[in-house]
């Protein structure tokens, strides 16, 4: 199931589940969904960083075609 979870919101949450299970008094039965939770929210994070990633040197490549085109022209 893929969700739609911004970044930032998906750190906070993440952030809040780390001071849940980081407590003492952790409910044991609730620590596997925690962790369960914060491996997804972990890998949409990943996934978000390795999209925008790939857009930016698309960015960048197309700003140094446009570059190059133009130093051609000169």
């Amino acid at each position: 199931m893929t969700e739609s979870i911004g970044y930032a919101e998906a750190m906070e949450e993440l952030e809040g589940i780390l001071d849940e299970i980081e407590r003492e008094d952790v409910d044991v039965d609730v620590l596997s969904l925690r962790v369960t939770r914060a491996a997804e929210l972990v890998r949409i994070c990943k996934g978000k960083i390795h999209a925008t990633r790939i857009e930016v040197e698309e960015i960048v490549a197309t700003l140094q075609d446009v570059d190059t085109e133009a130093e051609e022209t000169t």
